[in-house]
């Protein structure tokens, strides 16, 4: 389901999630959509661990513990959680300067951030991403989901990475075309089945019936393993291993909880219901320390897998939990299957679901939309897809707001009548801040203004420090010439932050 096909939030009333988090639910829909999600969760899983130069099982441990722990404890039914890519990213180099058992210890103290980000129930602080920066996160990450596809089109040889040529590429961009043909023309037959499920099992039954030459899940990594051991990361505890992890680990958790925040608005939207972000913050981050415990990488919220549950049927806590819980079957018994799932065929369901992820009404706005709104989508979209997310989401951030600021500046406007006594007042309209204070200034003239100047500021809001600044500005510029500048009217608020500052004034609000 791409964003331009949720439902209407005035059409559709939002429900918390617990109306929808009951666990016998349409349970066959969640279980099917969760087996879903899973084929998909292993190869990113997989891929995430090599990003990462750690072995692939700790990106599969990583993926059963924080998707099983996120769908049963956390604020948001639906959603899929794992080892992420934007989590691997950002450890690469700690994990080449020190090891793999610095990475669990960085692991386990960004779960704890995220967790005592959830206990202070800063989860909130979402509502603060504008909509215009909502769509460039989207659209961002689905080009990256495509992107990230393209590298299965590689083989390695003797001179390393090279593009698929001849009957290899010609094969694989059948069976890619396959599947995305199953996933997009099942629909319209049937729902009765998730269609990527049907296209990943159909293309796997047909490479193996018919013995087709084309590379396998097991082409990346073998997948066999047990059960993880509980055990505390072979680092020592002293403060110049805290120095070493601290600044990666704030960073793992502010990419996990921005990523994993904005694909929770996102499953809000698709689903028209309400989740609680405070609580998925902080069953993140128990599963993240649990997993830096168990021996498995970070992770956080994956917008695909999580496109590909929800487009599968599955809405309750027990989609996620089928997922989380076949990842540790995937490893324990049913490697040597899972291993014969021909990439091509979830190749062929990442691309249908980058294509359903992008949100394609935004390239239709955005001649329609205010040019800064425009430049907000774009700007977010392409440092996403060639920097970093939490780069890309803060920029975002700061581009709507110095043009929130911008236009503010702008409205603030000025009323000034001559008295029968030969006195002046100003009376000024609008929010008084850091942007408007400059023109509020210069409309008035201490010097050629009156011995007496009235200031009503019935209208006026005086939003922060620099609109108090710039009224005891005021008062010294009128004192300078020997005038008196009285106020009236004003707000309480405002009254009581003038008489923080000392700012005298004979009429009282």
């Amino acid at each position: 389901m791409s964003l331009h096909q949720r439902p209407n939030r005035q059409a559709h009333s939002m429900k918390t999630d617990r109306s929808r988090a009951g666990w016998l639910v349409d349970v066959r829909s969640n279980v099917l959509a969760g087996l879903t999600s899973s084929f998909a969760l292993v190869p990113e899983c997989i891929a995430f661990a090599l990003v990462a130069q750690v072995n692939p099982l700790m990106g599969l441990y990583g993926a059963f513990i924080i998707c099983t722990l996120t769908a049963l404890f956390g604020g948001r039914p639906g959603m899929i959680s794992g080892a992420a890519g934007s989590m691997a990213v950002v450890i690469v180099a700690l994990v080449v300067q020190h090891g793999a058992q610095f990475l669990l210890a960085t692991v386990l103290l960004s779960g704890i951030l995220m967790v005592m980000f959830g206990w202070l129930r800063l989860g909130k602080l979402i509502r603060m991403v504008p909509h215009p920066v909502m769509l460039g996160f989207v659209n961002g990450l689905a080009i990256i989901i495509a992107m990230a596809q393209l590298e299965h089109f590689k083989q390695l040889t003797t001179h390393g990475m090279q593009w698929l040529h001849g009957p290899a590429l010609w094969m694989m961009c059948g069976l890619v075309a396959l599947s995305v043909f199953i996933v997009c023309v099942l629909p319209r037959l049937t729902r009765a089945v998730p269609p990527a499920l049907v296209a990943i099992v159909g293309v796997g039954l047909l490479v193996q019936l018919l013995h087709l030459p084309t590379r396998t899940l097991g082409d990346m990594a073998h997948i066999a393993g047990g059960l993880p051991d509980l055990r505390l990361p072979g680092v020592p505890l002293t403060l110049d291993t805290l120095y070493i992890v601290l600044p990666y680990a704030v960073l793992m958790a502010m990419v996990g909880l921005l990523e994993t925040l904005l694909t929770f608005n996102l499953t809000d939207e698709i689903t028209g219901t309400q989740g609680r972000p405070n609580r998925e913050c902080v069953a993140l981050g128990a599963a993240n320390i649990v997993s830096g415990l168990f021996g498995g990488m970070g992770g956080c919220a994956m917008i695909g897998q999580t496109m590909i549950n929800l487009g599968s049927g599955g809405r309750t806590r027990l989609s996620g939990v089928t997922s989380g819980i076949m990842i540790l079957m995937f490893i324990l018994f049913l490697s040597p299957l899972i291993e014969r799932i021909p990439l091509a065929a979830l190749v062929g369901v990442m691309f249908v679901v980058a294509q359903q992820t992008f949100a394609w009404g935004s390239l239709r706005v955005l001649g329609k939309v205010p040019r800064n709104d425009a430049l907000v989508i774009v700007a977010v979209t392409i440092i996403t897809v060639f920097s970093d997310l939490a780069i890309a989401v803060l920029c975002g951030i700061v581009i709507a707001a110095l043009n929130f600021a911008w236009q503010h500046a702008h409205e603030i406007h000025m009323n000034i009548e001559a008295g029968p006594a030969g006195d002046k007042t100003y009376r000024p309209r609008g929010t008084l801040f850091f942007a408007s204070t400059a023109y509020f200034q210069s409309v008035f003239d201490p010097a050629q203004d009156p011995p007496r100047v009235t200031l009503d500021c019935r209208d006026l809001h005086l939003a922060d420090h620099s609109a108090i600044a710039a009224l005891e500005g005021l008062y010294e510029r009128y004192a300078k010439v020997g005038k008196q500048l009285h106020v009236e009217n004003l707000s309480e608020r405002s009254y009581r932050l003038l008489q923080q500052v000392g700012i005298k004034f004979e009429t009282a609000p």
